[in-house]
């Protein structure tokens, strides 16, 4: 399908393959981007596996014009499925950093057993020198294993566009409670620390009232964040794997914009109830692509 790439205009859900809508998008578009990346992409991936490997001959240009080859990891044995992983995420990254904005920042939530691969290929395409942190959410829910240490984290790889140029407000972030309040004032004690870079959150409660039921829900509160830090009242945010819809429920709490993309009817069915309850008029359009696509427009 084909677009004119534009800048956002209003807050919306769009039902597709985000490779196809991402395109819609004019270049630095979005102050922030936060992705939750399935591992499992629900279907077979033809593209072939890229391993990326500096060469100024190379194949490929990333960071600053530099070139690079197909090979970063062509002599490693990792299963046929994770190599097809990160070749899902090259075009969807690249197109992440296309349409981030010059004092952006994408914040990439993945799992522990990808974080490093992945890392590796964000360092090739975005440049070691934009790294900013890597946060981790540790949490204390589920089964414990007894074979090896209860792995009850995830990572969340944060990047920005320019690492002279990007926007982070520290003063804007919810405080948290000191974990030893004796040891500070009164004072330090009733006003709570600022974060971390780990960050201590329980998962969406069961039956808590955020729970929207869809499985891949990430916390209200962590999103929240993010948003606060890395935006401005105004700006407009990004999630490329929406899921249930969470950035976009922080970004309208903030009063920032959002556009949310998730190829799955029932993700987007979910979006619908979550952001429409919270006030917002839902309005369906058919899109300029094929006709089962649903370009779907939250609006004010």
């Amino acid at each position: 399908m084909t677009f004119t790439a534009r800048p956002p205009d209003a807050d919306e859900i769009l039902l597709g393959d985000n490779l196809d809508q991402l395109p819609r998008f004019a270049d630095s578009s979005f102050q922030l981007i936060y992705i939750d990346p399935p591992f499992n992409t629900g279907r077979e991936q033809t593209r072939k596996t890229l391993h990326t490997e500096p060469d100024p001959s190379g194949d490929r240009t990333g960071y600053q014009g530099r070139r690079y080859r197909t090979r970063l990891l062509a002599e490693s044995s990792y299963r046929d499925s994770f190599e097809d992983y990160l070749a899902f995420l090259v075009p969807r990254l690249e197109e992440a950093r296309r349409v981030l904005s010059s004092e952006g920042t994408l914040y990439v939530h993945i799992d522990y057993r990808e974080a490093h691969y992945c890392k590796l290929l964000l360092d090739e395409l975005f440049g070691r020198e934009c790294f900013l942190n890597e946060i981790i959410w540790a949490y204390d829910y589920g089964a414990r294993t007894k074979r090896r240490w209860p792995a009850k984290h995830d990572t969340i790889l944060v990047y920005v566009r320019d690492p002279s140029a990007y926007f982070f407000d520290a003063v804007a972030v919810d405080r948290e409670p000191y974990m030893a309040p004796g040891l500070v004032t009164p004072e330090k004690a009733a006003k709570g620390k600022l974060p971390t870079d780990v960050w201590w959150h329980t998962i969406v409660p069961t039956r808590g009232h955020e729970k929207t039921g869809y499985p891949t829900q990430k916390p209200l509160g962590i999103v929240r964040r993010m948003v606060q830090a890395s935006t401005r009242p105004g700006d407009w945010c990004l999630d490329f794997f929406a899921g249930s819809g969470t950035l976009g429920a922080a970004a309208a709490e903030l009063g920032r914009h959002y556009v949310l993309i998730d190829s799955n009817p029932e993700a987007v069915r979910v979006m619908r109830e979550r952001l429409g309850a919270g006030g917002r008029g839902v309005e369906t359009d058919r899109g300029p692509g094929s006709a089962g696509d649903a370009d779907v427009r939250a609006f004010s």
